[in-house]
């Protein structure tokens, strides 16, 4: 029996070609145009025999949220090897660290932060002597 998990994200955005340049040039994600008639951009995050899941880009349906929009989604967090480096290529590509870098005991580190189009992501590096 499958158990259920999250195994697709979406992210959405104003400037689809603003969003789609900064998640490659921070992460290396490839990005491709998908078929069909809704402006639909697939994310590959990484090589399918790796963990992680993929997904994909749209044009945002609603309002872009404020800076004190209370979060009211999911948060997607993404594991990076050095969480200070890619702090640094987030604000160099336009986003902005919203939650500076933390200790998870045992864990890791990790942050939040919002891309060009305003969307909050978390960005983690494992480490279990993290205190």
């Amino acid at each position: 029996m499958l158990t259920p998990r999250v195994i697709h994200f979406e992210i959405y955005a104003e400037d689809i070609a603003r969003a789609k340049k900064f998640y490659q040039d921070v992460f290396d994600w490839k990005i491709e145009r998908s078929e069909g008639s809704v402006e639909y951009w697939s994310v590959i995050t990484g090589k399918g025999d790796e963990p992680g899941i993929d997904g994909g880009i749209m044009k945002r349906q609603g309002k872009e949220p404020k800076a004190d929009t209370p979060i009211s989604t999911y948060i997607c967090t993404i594991g990076v090897p050095n969480l200070d480096e890619y702090l640094n290529r987030i604000q160099k590509h336009g986003g902005k660290i919203t939650m500076e870098k933390k200790p998870i005991r045992g864990v890791g580190w990790y942050a939040y932060c919002l891309d060009t189009e305003k969307n909050i992501f978390g960005v983690m590096q494992p480490d279990a002597s993290a205190r």
